[in-house]
């Protein structure tokens, strides 16, 4: 394996404010890994000290336990955008570091359709393909080209074309089969020049009432942010009540046959959203980086599903443990369950975070270090963004 650069380690560093709820104790040792030289040198490190590590992104799909993080934390950083284009396509690679929302305005700016419904989302580009983060009718799984990593278990950088990345609703081979394996280093997206998408009502009705016939994606993606902003969910650093994990639920997938069953009994056509179920994905889009999932009890067969859309949104000085208890009120529960158990220190996303966290915060769950909230992914969303 090729030489790599000694890791610039620190000891006890704050993890609060590299998340957006501002909650959590500190990392018992921390890296900033700002290329994938610094990725491969943390991951040596940890290795040759024996101690678990964890990779962070833009901390908007996770819960640091006010315990604290054991083991080695790293925080994927790299920036950097290259823009391709011609006149049918542009593509877009992003640093898994850079914000998500900046890549998806550098693509809308080029006229690239296939992101601008995701605009808004909190977190880093990173962790976007970790639970294929997606709303309003996108999904990056159908942007994607290819996904650089670095390989843990090969001690290697290596490029995934979207295939072999195994995509599915909030999912992905980092999160499923390969997790913790994956740090994500950049991501390439490749658009069309072409209209955006408008399946969704919101963004059909806020259209009609602008007028606009013939919109572009510059159009949708400021009604996103407008919807996104009315709703609380576009992080305002001067707002506190802005600073959430997102929503913590997944949507039921649907086999087409139901679909159609369900709406040849309601004698009206399936949703724009529920035909996307024929599409093999779920019967709507809305997770993102920041999102949890409010799944299955450890142990248990039983779901524990959430009956609304519930974003977790904390005044600033919470702690992890106020947090727990809030989501078991939401979820209808009294006593927190194991993957939010804050009396002891927590781990990964069962994901994403992007959430899922944004690059790669698929790595840790089996761990107790950070009760990380995302399905990301964020998250995460993103985002989680990854």
């Amino acid at each position: 394996m090729a030489m790599v650069p000694e890791p610039l380690i620190q000891g006890g560093v704050e993890l609060a404010p590299r998340t957006s709820l501002r909650v959590g104790g500190p990392a018992q040792w921390f890296a900033h890994a700002s290329s994938p030289a610094d990725v491969a040198a943390a991951h040596a490190w940890s290795q040759a000290e024996g101690v678990p590590m964890l990779v962070l992104g833009g901390g908007t799909n996770v819960v640091v336990a006010d315990a604290g993080v054991p083991g080695l934390v790293v925080a994927v950083v790299p920036r950097g955008l290259t823009i391709t284009e011609d006149a049918e396509t542009v593509t877009v690679t992003a640093a898994a570091g850079e914000p998500w929302d900046g890549v998806v305005a550098a693509a809308v700016a080029r006229r690239g359709a296939g992101l601008e419904c995701l605009s808004g989302i909190p977190g880093f580009a990173g962790g976007t393909p970790i639970q294929n983060v997606g709303a309003y009718g996108q999904e990056v799984a159908g942007a994607i080209e290819h996904v650089s990593v670095f390989d843990r278990t090969a001690g290697s950088a290596i490029r995934l074309p979207a295939a072999a990345c195994e995509f599915a609703y909030r999912a992905s081979r980092f999160k499923g089969r390969d997790a913790g394996r994956f740090v994500v280093c950049d991501v390439a997206f490749r658009l069309p020049k072409g209209p955006p998408t408008t399946v969704y009502a919101d963004v059909a009705s806020a259209l009609a009432r602008t007028g606009a016939t013939n919109p572009t994606v510059a159009d949708v993606r400021a009604i996103i942010l407008d919807i996104r902003r009315r709703k609380g969910m576009v992080i305002d650093h001067a707002d506190p009540d802005t600073r959430s994990v997102g929503s913590f639920f997944t949507n039921p997938v649907v086999a087409p046959g139901d679909v159609d069953r369900v709406a040849a009994r309601a004698g009206a056509p399936p949703t724009p959203a529920a035909c996307a179920a024929r599409r093999r994905t779920a019967t709507a889009s809305a997770g993102f980086p920041a999102a949890t999932r409010a799944s299955t009890r450890r142990g248990s067969s039983a779901p524990r599903c959430a009956s609304a859309q519930v974003a977790m949104r904390f005044r600033v000085g919470a702690s992890a443990a106020a947090i727990a208890a809030r989501r078991c009120a939401a979820l209808g529960s009294r006593t927190p369950p194991s993957d939010i158990d804050s009396s002891q220190p927590a781990a990964r996303a069962p994901a994403s975070a992007a959430s899922d966290d944004s690059s790669a915060l698929a790595s840790a769950w089996s761990t107790p270090s950070v009760r990380a909230s995302a399905s990301t992914r964020d998250c995460a969303s993103r985002g989680s963004a990854r």
